[in-house]
């Protein structure tokens, strides 16, 4: 594994993928808890058509970035894994618990370090983003403010050698901070699908057009 400080168990509840790489293509996309509308949209059709291609898309079932990918996942038939922070015997925040649901039975999986009743703390989420990042093949985020835990994310990726991509935004938006930053130090930017794709799993770019 390339997870620094691997953790010394994985709990899960639902099904994880039989195929390992290069087969099977992981995408973990993060960002803001509180997003714009233009980062909501930007989010579910990246993780839209991502699933659609094949890609499971991999987040932490937080509020706003994190569950608008799951559901977009789901919508496009796509299989997506959640990340949590504490016990798999429940589900925060608990407004989610629907959606765990959904992504358990969509052929997807909930995973923790965590034994069964462990709360959520604060640290928590934070160690938990080097699960999300070395998981997946790449990490893409689509809005982040400049001070935000999706950045922890985005350190682990760069450590785990992760492709990290950034979505640009509207430079007067605090929202968009984050990205613009990455773009700047060197992050791919991701304006489409196809930019990722390229990167990740140019053989699924020729599957457009049927």
């Amino acid at each position: 594994s390339t997870i620094a400080t691997k953790p010394k168990m994985l709990y899960f509840i639902g099904a994880l993928p039989t195929d390992r790489l290069p087969a099977v293509k992981v995408v973990a996309v993060v960002g803001t808890r509180k997003p714009t509308t233009y980062g909501k949209e930007v989010t579910f059709n990246l993780a839209y058509n991502l699933a659609e291609k094949g890609i499971i898309i991999v987040s932490g079932l937080a509020l706003g970035i994190d569950a608008i990918a799951h559901r977009a996942a789901l919508e496009a038939g796509g299989t997506t894994i959640a990340v949590l922070a504490h016990g798999l015997d429940s589900v925060y925040p608990a407004a989610h618990r629907q959606l765990a649901q959904r992504i358990i039975d969509s052929g997807g999986a909930l995973i923790s370090e965590y034994p069964p009743g462990t709360p959520a703390r604060d640290f928590q989420f934070l160690a938990r983003n080097r699960i999300i990042s070395g998981l997946s093949d790449a990490v893409v985020v689509t809005e982040a403010a400049s001070r935000s835990g999706t950045l922890a994310t985005v350190a682990y990726a760069l450590e785990q050698n992760r492709e990290v991509f950034a979505v640009p935004g509207n430079i007067t938006s605090p929202m968009s901070v984050g990205p613009n930053r990455l773009i700047q130090q060197g992050a791919h930017p991701a304006t489409s699908v196809e930019d990722i794709l390229q990167v990740i799993a140019p053989d699924r770019l020729t599957l457009q057009t049927t």
